[in-house]
């Protein structure tokens, strides 16, 4: 008898609604904290509000993962819905802590849940959730799909340059000197992941050569498999994104690219104006 599988994830993944109704997938808001309140992002803030906040606020505003009561209240739901089980794929645990309360969630109901480390967040995720959907109606094993979903953190990046430090520096992330030197010297700082945790991974002149740099990132890994497509991110900074999607089309005339938006709460330490690439590598 075929199990009645739900899929449980968090905004970080930023799945579009046709993704979400297509798979039916279940949604744990992050949250961003301002002086005036909490707003769940994707219910009780949209992106181009979350970015006019944080330009205008005064006391930098800080991230929160769903309550662990929500999400035992969801597992209830789903229970009661007859679903026999649910895979809950979470944010890094490196970034966030939504992964262990889903993990403590799940001691606390009379219903099955496999939660999900991705180690990173938003393109990859996607990935995970639709692969894994593919393998479910393929007639695979629940534990069968959550092993392939573990295996496939191994082979993902996101890599991304902030426009500016002034965002990591008002979040704690680096210091008031290294701000200043890194606007004085045009100095771009590139993201990546390592180990699930967020990582500068290197210090270069200029915009465009912190793009060579992640380029040549998606090269090297395009040699040691398959990478059919791939994400450009973005923290409200569409028209850069797509020239760079361009850009690359020039390239690799046959990669399929999206361009897609990180979440907010990546915003709220990365900053407006950052993008990057993120890609699964099979």
């Amino acid at each position: 008898m075929t199990k009645k599988i739900a899929w449980i994830t968090d905004s970080a993944a930023q799945l579009d609604e046709a993704f979400i109704q297509k798979h039916n997938v279940h949604i744990l808001p992050l949250s961003v904290v301002f002086e005036d309140g909490v707003f769940r992002e994707g219910i009780d803030l949209t992106q181009d509000e979350f970015y006019y906040k944080l330009n205008v606020t005064q006391t930098p505003p800080k991230t929160s993962q769903p309550a662990i009561g929500e999400m035992v209240a969801l597992y209830e739901k789903l229970h009661q819905e007859g679903y026999d089980c649910a895979i809950a794929l979470h944010v890094s645990s490196g970034m966030s802590g939504t992964f262990d309360s889903s993990q403590s969630a799940a001691q606390m109901v009379d219903f099955k849940v496999y939660p999900i480390d991705s180690k990173i967040g938003s393109y990859p995720m996607v990935k995970m959730i639709e692969i894994g959907s593919e393998l479910i109606e393929q007639g695979h094993t629940v534990e069968e799909v959550v092993t392939s979903i573990k295996k496939m953190t191994a082979n993902t990046q996101l890599a991304f340059i902030p426009v500016n430090l002034k965002q990591l520096h008002k979040s704690g992330r680096v210091s008031g000197t290294q701000a200043f030197l890194s606007n004085l010297l045009n100095i771009k700082v590139i993201i990546t992941f390592k180990d699930g945790k967020p990582v500068m991974k290197e210090k270069v002149r200029a915009y465009k050569r912190a793009k060579k740099n992640i380029t040549d990132l998606l090269r090297n890994d395009m040699q040691k498999g398959s990478i059919p497509e791939i994400a450009v991110i973005h923290c409200n900074n569409t028209n850069d994104a797509s020239t760079w999607k361009d850009e690359l089309l020039q390239e690799f005339p046959n990669l399929k690219i999206q361009v897609l938006p990180l979440s907010v709460c990546v915003g709220v330490h990365a900053g407006e104006g950052t993008t990057g690439l993120s890609w699964v590598r099979y």
